[in-house]
């Protein structure tokens, strides 16, 4: 019998508290998904070990094994095709995705952002966005373009930036969101309620 779920794979470096999410949307219904693989570029990314947890293939693929990121996404991409992967998901990946996998998967790599895209791109966007004195932030699905967080937008979600917070204290929450708008974006996707036009992403 065909399963007609999404396979999907999750690409981690760390903690995988977005990973969680996913797992969970997936275990309560509420995604139409099942998690083909987990990888990692880190031995001991707490994400591999939720993977284990939940019955889903872990795999640790080392960047020092390979000669440049264009050989470690091949890597990556032999796994995905091997696990007969259809949507990726960035989730804490600590590595710029290069064309190796943009071309496999046009349109089919989503990443989390921890601001409002355009603003605030690349690392420590809460501490960015604190700089900045902004009074709302929050947090913006997108698919994969080799630009850093420069694909087209998905989903975004406000969080507002209270007096006093730390980038810790925002980070925190504009991760309750992230967890919910990264699962809804994917169920979207697995629903077939997203096109794809120029910059546009439009839901249906």
């Amino acid at each position: 019998m065909h399963d007609a779920r999404l396979k999907l794979a999750v690409l981690a470096s760390g903690r995988g508290s977005n990973l969680q999410a996913i797992i969970d949307a997936i275990e309560n219904g509420k995604l139409n998904a099942a998690l083909a693989v987990v990888i990692s570029n880190k031995p001991e990314a707490a994400a591999l070990a939720r993977a284990r947890k939940h019955g889903a293939p872990a795999v640790f693929l080392d960047p020092k094994a390979t000669p440049d990121r264009e050989a470690y996404d091949a890597a990556i991409l032999e796994c995905l095709r091997k696990h007969e992967v259809e949507l990726v998901a960035l989730a804490g990946y600590m590595k710029i995705v290069t064309r190796v996998l943009i071309d496999a998967y046009p349109n089919r790599i989503m990443n989390i952002h921890p601001s409002l895209l355009p603003a605030f791109p690349g690392l420590k966007a809460q501490q960015q966005a604190l700089d900045w004195g902004v009074k709302v932030s929050g947090c913006t699905v997108h698919f994969v373009t080799e630009g850093v967080d420069a694909g087209p937008i998905i989903r975004q979600a406000t969080v507002p930036v209270l007096e006093g917070d730390t980038a810790e204290s925002l980070e925190t929450r504009i991760l309750v969101e992230e967890h919910r708008i990264y699962t809804e974006a994917i169920r979207l996707f697995a629903d077939g309620h997203l096109t794809v036009k120029g910059r546009y992403v439009s839901i249906t």
